[in-house]
């Protein structure tokens, strides 16, 4: 009795349509053709086979499996004879063996109830085997030359698709992790941006009334300039404009200035500064020569010849080379201060 409820027609046009999908994209039309034909017919002709034999009284499930295994084998072996370089006439005979092998090892190990795994060990064995003993008797026959026999055999189109498969998995993984710690740090960058927020509504909430945010600043940094040798103060407050440097020595002066200030917000004023102060940089030809340039734009030159008058004539030099962008030889350490000199007196 025919095994009720195997649609094998209806089986092998879903297996060839699924081919189509699947079939490399940078193969010739008839290529893909012959790679659908090829597996949609043998999937066919397996089926009905089995589907007609009343003898081996396989379930519908045995059956699509052992259809299925085929129609798989059929698709990688036909891609690989096309990247082989044999010519299409040889094809068919290569295919119908290696069908053949399939439906009968598959069915006999079904009908022995070998383990799946070693199912479709044993068939992939027996497939590679029929593939290279026709690959090596077309040689024998002179149909093929040694490279064209060396190329075909060590085509494996099902290893390639695995390979390419583990790789996009691959690729879904490092995109995932990759979102995952772009979430992660969006979501710490919203918290800091939170916890900023809170902090300064409690400054704000702290701060004495009349008092701006800014004095808030500058009240904090004389508390703690007070505590400095006048030399640092002065060369602290050289950078901070005439206003600003009047108002922290005047904060300075203020007996109870720590009676208006809250501990808390004074740390916050002092953590805010600090963020916006200059990170010292390296000591290089190319850092002093900018600092001397970026002078040069805003300072005119017969000022600078001035503030310098009285310097050693390699300094001198030094300076007027520099406005045509050469450094001379000056160590770089007395370049350094040479600059830093200058800036600080223009």
């Amino acid at each position: 009795m025919p095994i009720e409820g195997f649609d094998y027609k209806g089986f092998a046009a879903n297996m060839a349509e699924q081919a189509k999908e699947l079939v490399p994209k940078e193969l010739q039309d008839r290529e893909k053709d012959y790679i659908v034909k090829t597996l949609g017919n043998f999937t066919l002709l397996a089926g009905e086979a089995l589907y007609n034999d009343t003898q081996l009284n396989l379930t519908v499930e045995q059956a699509v499996f052992i259809t299925q295994i085929i129609a798989e084998w059929s698709f990688h072996k036909s891609i690989d004879l096309i990247h082989s370089g044999i010519l299409p006439q040889y094809w068919d005979s290569i295919m119908q063996k290696i069908a053949f092998t399939i439906f009968e090892v598959a069915k006999q190990a079904v009908i022995r109830k070998i383990p799946q795994d070693q199912l479709l060990q044993a068939v992939e064995h027996h497939v590679i085997k029929v593939y290279n003993s026709s690959i090596e008797e077309l040689e024998k026959k002179g149909v093929i030359d040694e490279e064209t026999k060396t190329r075909a055999e060590s085509q494996s189109n099902i290893d390639a698709m695995a390979k390419a498969a583990q790789e996009e998995q691959m690729k879904q993984k490092q995109a995932a992790a990759e979102q995952a710690e772009r979430n992660m740090e969006e979501a710490q960058k919203r918290r800091e941006e939170k916890q900023k927020k809170q902090k300064q509504e409690k400054m704000l909430a702290s701060m004495p009334k009349g008092i701006s945010n800014k004095q808030m600043k500058l009240m904090s940094l004389a508390l703690v300039l007070k505590i400095l040798s006048q030399d640092k103060v002065t060369t602290i407050l050289n950078k901070f404009d005439s206003n600003d440097s009047l108002a922290i020595s005047q904060y300075m002066n203020m007996a109870d200035l720590e009676s208006h200030m809250d501990a808390d917000l004074v740390s916050d004023c002092l953590k805010e500064i600090k963020e916006y102060l200059p990170v010292k940089r390296k000591l290089t030809k190319e850092n002093v020569m900018g600092d001397l340039l970026r002078i040069y734009r805003s300072t005119p030159r017969e000022k600078i010849e001035k503030i310098i008058k009285n310097e050693r004539p390699l300094v001198k030099r030094f300076v007027a080379q520099a406005y045509d962008g050469e450094y001379s030889e000056l160590p770089l350490r007395v370049a350094g201060i040479v600059a830093q000199y200058i800036e600080e007196s223009v």
